[in-house]
């Protein structure tokens, strides 16, 4: 009888400078072949690192999964919108190389961004998510404790159709069980 050794476990860590030409393939391989994302030209090495400091700006997570010494895949999370109201509420996004799908390296970014987020002021967590999740971006989600709230019908269009986007969404620690701190009010 042989014995199979178990498949490593990605490696969650803080995004550096260096991971930025593999965050931007990634990505840009999601740009121009996928849905999820509804830019259609991939921006540059220069842009993703532009957008990593708008969101360290404000205090998020920006992080990646290293797998068999690679990049596997990166997770952020930004603010839901700009208006002050909704500054307990965040989205999340997260994009896996194609050559690591099924290696579980989505399910350990999302782990980590929602415990790296529930630490900060944040109450609430949306995902939005393109196409029905045909991906496996829904069941993802609903395994993390998303629930579906709605979908918008036929609001992208990309690769010469209409794209649907689904939203769900996640209590972050207390969710609206509690109200916010006044320190987390000050934020």
């Amino acid at each position: 009888m042989s014995e199979t050794s178990p498949a490593a476990a990605p490696v969650v860590r803080d995004a550096t400078d260096a991971d930025f030409p593999f965050i931007q393939s990634i990505y840009a391989h999601h740009v121009l072949t996928g849905v999820a994302s509804f830019e259609e030209t991939p921006p540059s090495v220069d842009e993703m690192q532009k957008r990593h400091a708008a969101v360290l700006s404000h205090g998020l997570p920006y992080i990646v999964a290293v797998l068999d010494s690679k990049i596997a895949g990166y997770a952020y999370a930004t603010l839901y919108r700009p208006r002050i109201a909704y500054r307990y509420t965040i989205e999340d996004s997260i994009y896996v190389d194609d050559a690591y799908r099924g290696r579980g390296v989505g399910r350990a970014l999302l782990a980590a961004l929602i415990e790296r987020c529930e630490q900060g002021p944040w109450r609430q967590m949306i995902a939005v998510i393109a196409d029905g999740g045909r991906g496996g971006s829904l069941s993802l989600h609903r395994d993390a404790g998303f629930e579906l709230v709605g979908t918008l019908k036929a609001v992208g269009f990309k690769h010469g159709r209409w794209l649907d986007s689904t939203m769900m969404q996640r209590a972050l620690g207390d969710g609206s069980d509690t109200l916010p701190t006044d320190a987390d009010i000050a934020e």
